[in-house]
């Protein structure tokens, strides 16, 4: 991903959202936005077509999963990387069925966030 491209991030915890977000600040990334459940992402993203969204699994209002197949919809460009705790076997794979690119387990890995963002576009 390019250093100017557009950023969501996704987690209802808003420490999530702010440890996330210092990493892809850290690595050069400046246009990065935030929302707190799977409804703002989805709106979100129909409004300002993001590049790049990180969307947790488990939220209110909208799961990661239904959020993913409804910004596919609408952004089939979109490249989603699910970021989740709770991810089970079976969350997975529906995420990554819906179009999801990558999965990151919680706590994130700085080093590990970094390579995911970085071969995304492969």
């Amino acid at each position: 991903m390019n250093k100017d491209c557009k950023i969501l991030v996704c987690d209802d915890s808003i420490l999530a959202r702010k440890n996330l977000t210092g990493f892809l600040t850290g690595f050069g990334y400046t246009n990065i936005s935030e929302v707190s459940n799977g409804e703002d992402a989805v709106n979100y993203c129909r409004e300002n077509k993001p590049d790049l969204v990180f969307l947790d699994i488990v939220m209110p209002v909208k799961d990661g999963v239904t959020a993913t197949g409804e910004i596919m919809a609408a952004n089939p460009d979109t490249k989603i990387i699910i970021v989740s705790s709770v991810g089970t076997q079976t969350h997975l794979k529906e995420a990554i069925k819906a179009g999801a690119k990558d999965f990151i387990q919680k706590p994130i890995d700085e080093e590990l966030l970094k390579q995911v963002v970085e071969n995304v576009d492969g």
